[in-house]
């Protein structure tokens, strides 16, 4: 029999992912995520949610632009990092030991040891309560030659990116293979 636990922010997998913005002066920042994910398929879009309080809140709207940047395990102490610190108190790329990269695309930031990385133009943005939603539409993604199959696709095998879980407020890593989607439910008609 199910529980009710009420209305929380409550959902599985829930992502981790770092935005990169540039301040008003022009500064690389990031800050890491969880309220987010793809939100339209032509375009190609995501979703980010962001509190107005956030420093990069201010840099997206100064820019119309941020990148999603998808940490692997390797990387989950600095994700954690970049959504604790403040780039209004320190350059957070500098005390993170991370090298920001200017995109070519977008008048944003992305981290260079990432292995995933999401270009975006800011197409909307929603307030909703305490968050303000920003869509974005995805103008190209950079992935690391390491992280490919042999088809040229994301293997998420090889990302490793990081899970959220808002629940216990811990970071968990990507599972087994299940089975091919679109297919293996055919059986069961």
């Amino acid at each position: 029999m199910k529980q009710s636990i009420g209305a929380k922010t409550l959902a599985f997998p829930t992502p981790t992912w770092v935005v990169g913005t540039y301040d008003m002066n022009g500064k690389p920042n990031a800050m890491t995520v969880a309220w987010a994910g793809i939100c339209c398929s032509n375009p190609p879009c995501i979703s980010v949610s962001l509190r107005k309080a956030t420093y990069s809140y201010a840099g997206i709207m100064e820019n119309k632009a941020f990148t999603v940047n998808i940490p692997s395990e390797d990387y989950v102490k600095e994700a954690d990092y970049l959504g604790i610190a403040s780039g209004r108190d320190e350059d957070k790329f500098e005390a993170a030991c991370l090298t920001p990269v200017r995109s070519e695309l977008v008048p944003a930031p992305y981290v260079e040891e990432f292995p995933f990385v999401l270009e975006c133009k800011l197409l909307h943005t929603l307030e909703i309560g305490l968050h303000t939603l920003f869509v974005g539409e995805i103008l190209d993604i950079k992935a690391e030659e390491s992280v490919l199959d042999e088809n040229k696709n994301p293997d998420i095998e090889k990302i490793r990116p990081v899970i959220y879980s808002s629940g216990n407020r811990s970071y968990y890593g990507v599972g087994c293979n299940l089975g091919k989607a679109f297919s293996i439910g055919k059986n069961d008609k």
